[in-house]
């Protein structure tokens, strides 16, 4: 699993790459990516694609927050992403994963 960030000067915002591999997945047909930038769910969940590797999905995220998320795995089994840059708990006994995207980046 890993997040890969990069900024993107012309529209002042960062396009974050979340990832969760096959070996994590277990031959999954679907995962999607929740979290605070959608709302849970609310506002679009977000379908991850099926890449050789296992499942990404892409996305831009404003400078200087945190967003708290998880994956959803065949729309059964909540994951937590190994290598998020931190975690919180929950008032429902477990763990969200944090993705902290920098400020933005000077010229």
């Amino acid at each position: 699993m890993s997040l890969k960030k990069q900024f993107l000067k012309s529209k002042k915002a960062y396009s974050v790459t979340f990832s969760l591999p096959n070996e994590v997945v277990n031959g999954a047909k679907e995962v999607l990516l929740l979290g605070d930038f959608n709302q849970w769910g609310k506002d679009a969940p977000i379908p991850m694609k099926n890449a050789k590797d296992g499942f990404m999905a892409s996305m831009e995220l404003k400078p200087g927050q945190e967003y708290e998320f998880r994956y959803l795995v065949d729309n059964k089994t909540w994951v937590n992403d190994r290598e998020a840059d931190k975690y919180v708990s929950t008032p429902f006994g477990v763990e969200n994963s944090v993705v902290v995207v920098p400020a933005e980046m000077e010229n």
